[in-house]
């Protein structure tokens, strides 16, 4: 077979887990920090294909066509995704790696995360990219970061939980495959419908997050979002300081990412394809 079945990819989670938590410091960064560029890529190139698309439907599938190509190259090249590693707690379960040994891995990779996409937003706004269609791609920037702080807490929350067990599922699908084609179909389908169902992603949102703050400092993209969106320049403002991106999106988008990785995904299929084993 060119396939694992789900309790050999269970087995090999428990694996890589172990591999994971006892990589150096220096190689969890930079793994980290290439992830976050990554999943960066795949937001700016899907919100640059979708900037202009009034349809809902129509712009998110689109998005969703686009957008899993960040998790490919993360899968193919082996780094580090704060929403994946969530599945290290199979290996915390099976008492292969100690919960503080886990902890220290998501500390360190989601921190690596965010600098990669705050990295490649600076740079994309650099580029003048944003400037597409007469500034309206960087006032498209700031409605979708603008969007994202004014969710209610429990939308943001339900909303990464169900986000982060389709990603773990790609993750984890992904693994079942031994060859890169079945890679990516597995990635594709679950990214795409993550995206297309408009789910919270901490890591893309620390893309679009970022991007929307730096974004909101340009006066020419602020009047043209006032122009297509009747957004008003002195919200913005305050929707998007620092502080608040933080209080009312990443923090709640990662405690929902937390329990859609471990709570829905990495302790039922422990006890599913594990715990008889251990029992034996």
């Amino acid at each position: 077979m060119n396939y694992f079945l789900p309790e050999e990819i269970v087995e090999n989670n428990i694996k890589s887990g172990v591999k994971k938590t006892g990589l150096p410091i220096y190689k969890m960064i930079l793994l980290g920090i290439l992830s976050g560029m990554f999943i960066g890529f795949g937001s700016e190139a899907s919100s640059l294909a979708v900037h202009n698309i009034s349809d809902v439907g129509l712009s998110r599938t689109l998005m969703g066509v686009i957008f899993p190509v960040g998790l490919m190259m993360i899968v193919i090249m082996g780094c580090e995704l704060f929403t994946g590693n969530c599945t290290i707690f199979m290996a915390v379960m099976d008492k292969k790696v100690k919960l503080r040994a886990m902890l220290k891995n998501l500390i360190v990779v989601y921190i690596s995360n965010l600098f990669g996409s705050v990295l490649i937003a600076f740079m994309v706004y650099m580029s003048g990219q944003w400037n597409y269609s007469d500034n309206a791609l960087g006032a498209f920037t700031i409605k979708v970061a603008y969007g994202k702080v004014n969710l209610s807490f429990s939308q943001t929350v339900f909303s990464a939980i169900l986000c982060n067990i389709l990603v773990c599922m790609a993750v984890l699908m992904a693994a079942s495959a031994k060859d890169i084609v079945g890679k990516c179909i597995t990635i594709f389908f679950a990214i795409m419908a993550f995206v297309v169902s408009g789910f919270e992603h901490c890591v893309a949102n620390m893309y679009y997050l970022s991007a929307g703050f730096i974004a909101s400092k340009n006066s020419d993209y602020l009047e043209k979002a006032a122009e297509l969106y009747g957004m008003n320049s002195d919200k913005i403002s305050d929707s998007l300081s620092i502080g608040n991106l933080f209080t009312a999106n990443l923090l709640p988008v990662t405690l929902g990412n937390l329990i859609g990785g471990i709570v829905f995904i990495s302790v039922p299929l422990y006890l599913v394809y594990m715990k008889g084993k251990k029992g034996e």
